[in-house]
């Protein structure tokens, strides 16, 4: 899609320069170009870079649920399975050992 746009743009501007001498119509032609381009890369890949983050994100915690499941699925001890599943996460949310060895622990026992 950006390829696109910029491809329409050069045409745009192209056109437009072949006619410089016109009415001020033809000028506005190329404000309009230089406009779309402005807004296309200055506001709209913004946005969707920062919903694509989010879906990354969003999709990095299931991977982490994913990870401890089939880690546990194989028999793994519970602190491994946290270990597994911990490793799917970003670094800047992931708990390092000693956080989840705490949380395991923490855990009521089971039957209790």
């Amino acid at each position: 899609m950006s390829a696109l746009g910029i491809v329409a743009a050069v045409l745009g501007v192209i056109k437009t320069m072949g006619s410089i001498t016109g009415p001020p119509e033809v000028l506005g032609a190329l404000v309009r170009t230089f406009l779309g381009v402005f807004v296309a890369y200055g506001f709209l890949a913004l946005i969707a870079n920062t919903v694509s983050m989010a879906y990354e994100t969003e999709g990095k915690c299931y991977l982490c649920m994913k990870a401890g499941i089939l880690a546990y699925l194989q028999d793994y001890a519970p602190a491994v399975c946290i270990e597994f599943a911990c490793r799917a996460l970003l670094s800047d949310v992931r708990p390092n050992f000693y956080e989840g060895d705490e949380a395991v622990f923490a855990l009521p026992a089971v039957g209790a």
